[in-house]
């Protein structure tokens, strides 16, 4: 089974300036980005065979991953 990829980078790339602008100068975005990255990586190591996680506290971990890359995406088209 393929894997997606839901990194940032992937999922918004017609904002990536703007979100290495934001990540500079704004340190809520930046730390949005960063719990991103960290549940988002979690998660694919776990996809990966790599990670045992409870199947509660993974889809914990998908919620947050997905509630933020909302918040995300509210502030880059807000900007």
């Amino acid at each position: 089974m393929e894997l997606l990829n839901h990194d940032l980078a992937h999922e918004f790339p017609e904002y990536l300036e703007k979100m290495n602008q934001l990540k500079a100068s704004d340190a809520h975005f930046s730390s949005l980005c960063e719990h991103y990255a960290a549940d988002n990586q979690a998660i694919t190591q776990h996809e990966q065979g790599k990670l045992p996680i409870a199947d509660e506290v993974l889809e914990v971990l998908k919620k947050k991953r997905l509630e933020r890359k909302d918040e995300i995406y509210q502030i880059l088209k807000s900007e």
